[in-house]
């Protein structure tokens, strides 16, 4: 599914400011198989140019154990992915995988055991959890809703978020756009525990949305100005190129270039950075995800591209250190 080399090679570019530091807090791992994208294929990625030193694992539901306890079969992701970040610091020209945010269902009355035996099983990596919280009935979503609706104002759920604070463990959100408003109420209700907004809350652009990005934009915006007034939140800019934003890249006979990802989507970053400030906002890549459209030389130099006229200081917020902050790496 990933394969797509021959595809994304249309497309090159100089890198952009080759020495600028950069951390990815946001990637997956998939064994050998259908969605194949592993280690080596996270090396060729990070070593294509950019000066990419950390990254940051990101809970995708691959490696799970195959038996044992139903609720701790999540932690063979922890084992995989730990096992994979050993290796990369074997390479020690290239990015290491310095931090992993595992799965866990927050709402578990076994939800200390699990962290603890992530917290084993991860060697000193574990930085956060993310339980995948995007709901949508929309049937035309290439990647499926995974989550019942109203998760996030559960009552068991909300117990899980105020344990990862305790434990200094933060919460990475996955949603979609219209479940801004339930995620304020989250964060507001508890703002012990760090949140993350994962890929500026998921704008979706196809199905029923796909006539109506400019006020999905408007309301979205409206959002980001209150999620943003909260102190323990922060966002990632990026995963903006899933086929369910609407861009409809992935389709066309040429990946995007810099310029074209700049000129379509730089409206959602100004503004998200414009918010939050650069002292809590991170770029992320979202590979391989973002991989069905895009390459990853030419998305780290449209990051750069949005970011020219910044301060030194802020683009080094921006590139590696608000991640590397928020994620203890």
């Amino acid at each position: 599914m990933f394969n797509n080399n021959e595809w994304l090679n249309q497309v090159t570019e100089v890198v952009i400011d080759p020495e600028r530091e950069i951390v990815d807090p946001h990637h997956h791992l998939w064994p050998p198989g259908p969605l194949r994208y592993d280690l080596p294929e996270l090396l060729a990625d990070t070593d294509g140019g950019h000066n990419v030193t950390q990254t940051v694992f990101i809970e995708c539901g691959a490696s799970y154990l195959n038996d044992g306890p139903e609720h701790l079969r999540c932690v063979g992701e922890t084992r995989y992915v730990a096992a994979a970040a050993e290796t990369s610091k074997l390479h020690s020209e290239k990015a290491t995988i310095a931090g992993i945010v595992a799965h866990a269902d927050l709402r578990s009355d076994s939800l200390e055991e699990i962290l603890d035996a992530h917290e084993e099983a991860a060697g000193g990596l574990l930085k956060g959890i993310r339980h995948q919280a995007a709901s949508d009935s929309t049937p035309d979503l290439a990647i499926p809703a995974p989550a019942t609706p109203k998760l996030l104002m559960c009552e068991d759920f909300r117990r899980g978020i105020t344990q990862l604070g305790e434990r200094q463990l933060s919460f990475d959100a996955w949603i979609y756009h219209h479940q801004l408003p339930e995620l304020i109420e989250l964060a507001k209700a508890i703002p012990t525990t760090t949140i993350v907004l994962d890929h500026f809350g998921t704008p979706l652009g196809v199905g029923p949305y796909e006539t109506k990005k400019s006020e999905i934009f408007k309301q979205w915006k409206k959002d980001v100005i209150q999620l943003a007034e909260l102190p323990n939140t922060y966002a990632k800019l990026g995963g903006l190129a899933m086929p369910d934003n609407g861009y409809g890249w992935h389709t066309q006979a040429m990946p995007p270039s810099s310029d074209e990802i700049v000129a379509s989507q730089r409206h959602y970053y100004d503004f998200t950075i414009e918010c939050f400030g650069p002292s809590r906002c991170m770029f992320e890549s979202n590979f391989p995800v973002d991989r069905l459209s895009l390459g990853y030389r030419v998305l780290w130099n449209a990051f750069k591209k949005m970011t020219a006229s910044f301060s030194d200081s802020e683009k080094d917020k921006l590139f590696s250190g608000v991640a590397r902050r928020v994620y203890r790496l």
